[in-house]
């Protein structure tokens, strides 16, 4: 075959394939806004998704699995899950594929999926969950985006309020609607967002969510705007106490409320680490706990889990946060009042304490320290550990690879095979926590280990909350991953 056919013919091929992604494009936003079924690719989001990006996943996924993934075997199963009519769903093609090449037992891909797939229709019924964001900074508004993306038909989670301070005037709106449609970091928002000052009102893909000024958070009727049993999500920081916190319940319309912060006195929650230790019927007030609590827990209890822990410490390398002062200035805590674009920061953190209201056994076990550094966005926690039973960097590399692969933590841990991974290639990942396999160190005994996690500590975070509401609103939907 000369050079020139050799060439047409791949031409032909990778049309082949991007027609193929186009169709699973369109299977994913019809199984999504008809049935409200997701699907997913590794435990990545595939909804507006364009053909390069989902492309790039399929490539990826077949690294991670060390098997091929199909965009043809991706859209011959999708077309069988849209046949099936599901109630609502999160389903993990990817998953579905690899296990697929290695059946044995099924003759047709009908007859897997449906195996696969089998569910009580009527067994997943929810009530759609009116959502309340107090606050509007950088968490806030990229829950904002979230929940209007994953809105759907709205028989999950709708949001419907947002509260800030201050009187709402028409260049407020705007400003507001804004900072929604553009981020400096992650890119515009993939929707419509405009002003109604009538209203008082932002409106998101054509729907209508309320602003509300409030200084009080009991002084709020809710129910004046149609919410009711409403769960809110507090971003401001400024009630980090069961007290405080319990001021939302005494608004009218409020239910459950969910702080974006560590808490005091109300459950400290990492989903998929300890979740199910609360509820929702019984707590009525939960904390997402920290970032970097997020991102490392979930690591720490596969270590623990599989080789036990002895001692450690923790150091987290963060991107800077508005706490700090863009220019030299006054500032409560030492060091964060130098400009903090143009210096490393060594300053405090109570992340690794903040493990053990997660996972108890680690309670006195894991000292920590930070250092804020110029990028406004996309941290690293560097795990230093001791470990009861020896463990080679190949060992511990595969268990946390299985872990990402199946079990309670698939959402909460992805595991890079990068050899070039840096910190801006993490912005925008879903998952809390990004291991990277490469960085892994093991002493000769195998006795002390260094791990290094990434985490976007805005956009992963954002998503642990969302996962977490979900949990308390009991809008979460039969899943396959």
């Amino acid at each position: 075959m000369s050079f020139n056919e050799l060439y047409e013919k791949e031409l032909a091929f990778q049309a082949k394939r991007r027609r193929a992604t186009v169709e699973l494009i369109r299977i994913i936003s019809d199984l999504w806004y008809d049935n409200t079924v997701e699907l997913i690719l590794f435990r990545n989001q595939l909804l507006d998704k364009n053909v390069s990006e989902i492309l790039n996943l399929i490539e990826y996924a077949s690294d991670f699995v060390e098997k091929p993934i199909s965009i043809f075997d991706a859209v011959e199963i999708s077309r069988e899950i849209k046949k099936l009519n599901l109630p609502p769903s999160k389903i993990d093609i990817g998953k579905l594929v690899f296990e697929y090449h290695l059946d044995d037992t099924h003759n047709f891909v009908k007859e897997f999926v449906e195996d696969k797939l089998k569910v009580d229709k009527n067994s997943n019924e929810t009530t759609p969950k009116d959502v309340v964001l107090y606050g509007f900074g950088r968490i806030g508004r990229l829950l904002a985006r979230e929940l209007m993306v994953l809105t759907g038909k709205g028989n999950l989670m709708r949001l419907r309020a947002i509260v800030t301070r201050g009187e709402i005037t028409a260049s407020v709106l705007e400003k507001r609607a804004s900072l929604l449609r553009n981020d400096s970091v992650h890119g515009d928002f993939h929707g419509t967002v405009s002003a109604d000052i009538d209203k008082k009102a932002l409106i998101i893909n054509g729907t209508t969510v309320h602003v509300i000024s409030a200084n009080e958070p009991e002084a709020i009727d809710y129910t004046a705007y149609g919410i009711s049993d409403a769960l809110v999500i507090d971003n401001t920081g400024a009630f980090r106490d069961e007290v405080s916190l319990g001021r939302h319940l005494k608004g009218k319309g409020i239910s459950k409320v969910l702080l974006t912060a560590p808490g005091k006195g109300v459950p400290n929650i990492v989903f998929g680490v300890n979740h199910t230790d609360y509820d929702p019927n019984k707590v009525a007030i939960f904390s997402a706990a920290s970032c970097t609590t997020n991102a490392i827990t979930p690591v720490l209890k596969v270590i623990e889990d599989n080789f036990g822990v002895i001692n450690g410490h923790l150091e987290t390398i963060h991107a800077y946060t508005n706490d700090q002062n863009l220019v030299d200035n006054m500032h409560k805590k030492y060091r964060r009042g130098r400009a903090a674009a143009l210096n490393m920061v060594i300053t405090e953190t109570g992340a690794g304490k903040a493990v053990s209201k997660a996972l108890p056994v680690f309670e006195g076990k894991l000292t920590s320290s930070a250092i804020r550094v110029p990028v406004p966005n996309g941290s690293l926690a560097i795990l230093n550990l001791r470990l009861e039973n020896a463990a080679s960097k190949e060992t511990i590399n595969t268990t946390i690879k299985k872990y990402c692969l199946e079990g309670d933590l698939v959402e909460q841990i992805r595991y890079s095979l990068s050899n070039e991974l840096v910190s801006s290639d993490i912005v925008g990942a879903s998952a809390p926590a990004i291991f990277d396999s490469n960085a892994t160190i093991a002493n000769s005994d195998g006795k002390n280990v260094v791990l290094y996690v990434w985490y976007d500590n805005e956009y992963g975070y954002a998503h642990q909350v969302i996962r977490l509401a979900k949990y308390i609103s009991q809008v979460r939907k039969f899943a396959y991953y």
